[in-house]
């Protein structure tokens, strides 16, 4: 299903009223600083196989205090080159990520996989342009950085974030785009199969996986130990998405969001089970012609309320899902 961008923008706005935040949200989701803004952990290299490696962004909303240091990115060390997965959400951020591959590797970085185009993972893109690497995204992204939506997104960011985020921070598009369900890249002896999983939580999500070292990087189809941020996401395919996932031979999982996992199928339960509920919910309300406030209410949410990002994520996910499903009405 699409939503039109004027549409979209609407239900952005209502939905970062709901979630009691401020800026302009969007399904490629904002980076509000709150009251309870978390500051940022150092940026720790965790390893995860023989030259591959990932950083761990903290679970809170992206803040100045914490440099919007609140995703995940990694990187492989090939034969002949680095390649990094996600761009992280600040020029600043990128410029560090690419001192600690210094610490380990002279090489030079000749990619960018992207799993998406949300701004916590994309807005240190410029900095790795700037080295000569290539840039490589689903060309379902294209809609997007192209949109009024990014536009306003960014333009709240340089408020938002500053001064991680200011006027020389710009929007980066891929320069090799990807189509299709797969594609294999072998890039310096090391194969990466790009598994297209949109749509889901965007368009365009991709899962990166490593079939030599069983390392899959799944970007934010998967949210570990916190609640996703759901937008105006197509829930019903991210969920047989998630199923898919677990056709695959993997050893360790690196979410978009929290630690790495090497239990995959256990850790990705809770993004699962979070989803369905949802769509249980909110589409038994729909069902009904009950009012949103009515049902938002009147549901149980006990299950869910301890994990870190409900008081700011629930509502607003609630609501768009009780959108999705008056529009899946037969």
């Amino acid at each position: 299903m699409t939503i039109d961008l004027k549409a979209a923008a609407l239900a952005a706005l209502l939905a970062v009223a709901a979630a009691g935040g401020t800026g302009t949200a969007s399904a490629h989701e904002a980076a509000a600083p709150t009251a309870q803004a978390v500051a940022a952990a150092p940026m720790r290299l965790q390893q995860l196989a023989a030259n591959v490696y990932f950083v761990q962004g903290v679970s809170a909303l992206g803040s100045p205090a914490n440099r919007n240091f609140i995703s995940n990115a990694g990187f492989v060390i090939t034969a002949d080159s680095v390649v990094v997965i996600d761009a992280l959400g600040s020029p600043a951020l990128a410029q560090e990520l690419v001192e600690k591959i210094r610490t380990l590797t002279p090489k030079p970085i000749s990619h960018v996989i992207l799993t998406h185009y949300h701004a916590d993972h994309i807005y240190g893109l410029q900095v790795f342009e700037a080295l000569g690497a290539k840039i490589v995204a689903h060309a379902l992204a294209r809609e997007y950085i192209n949109s009024e939506t990014a536009r306003l997104r960014l333009q709240a960011s340089r408020q938002e974030l500053a001064p991680w985020i200011d006027a020389d921070t710009h929007m980066v598009a891929a320069n090799q785009w990807v189509s299709g369900d797969a594609e294999r890249l072998s890039i310096g002896g090391v194969d990466f199969l790009l598994q297209h999983m949109g749509p889901a939580h965007t368009p365009e999500d991709t899962a990166i996986f490593l079939p030599q070292s069983g390392v899959l990087f799944i970007g934010d189809v998967v949210f570990r130990n916190r609640i996703p941020y759901v937008g105006q996401a197509d829930s019903r395919h991210w969920i047989a998405a998630l199923d898919e996932l677990l056709k695959l031979p993997v050893k360790v999982m690196v979410p978009g969001h929290g630690g790495a996992s090497d239990k995959p199928g256990q850790d990705m339960q809770l993004t699962r089970d979070y989803l369905q509920y949802l769509r249980s919910a909110m589409g038994q309300a729909a069902a009904n012609l009950d009012p949103f406030d009515e049902a938002y209410r009147s549901t149980d949410w006990s299950r869910f309320a301890g994990y870190p990002l409900f008081k700011e994520a629930n509502r607003m996910n609630a609501y768009n899902t009780f959108l999705l499903m008056e529009q899946e009405k037969p």
